[in-house]
């Protein structure tokens, strides 16, 4: 399955419809305010609903306020928190 950045807008973090696809790689990396996920297209929005991982990801970064997954085999980080 494809991937690409969606930029978080508003709503609930763990929901498809509250990201937007994203024009560039977000620059943002950590902090307390969601930023980006990056999720399998489903075209403006990511596939709906988000994975359970994903939604544990979430979760986990916006709680340590650093991107996620923070385990030492993932180098890949499919969520980004922000200042």
């Amino acid at each position: 399955m494809a991937r690409f950045w969606y930029s978080y807008v508003a709503g609930d973090a763990r929901e498809a419809s509250s990201y937007s696809l994203a024009l560039t790689t977000p620059t943002c990396i950590n902090g307390p305010v969601m930023c980006a996920i990056y999720a399998g297209s489903g075209g403006e929005n990511p596939d709906g609903p988000l994975s359970q991982n994903l939604q544990r990801y979430i979760a986990a970064a916006l709680i340590t306020k650093i991107a996620q997954p923070q385990d030492a085999s993932a180098f890949k980080k499919y969520v980004y928190v922000k200042s």
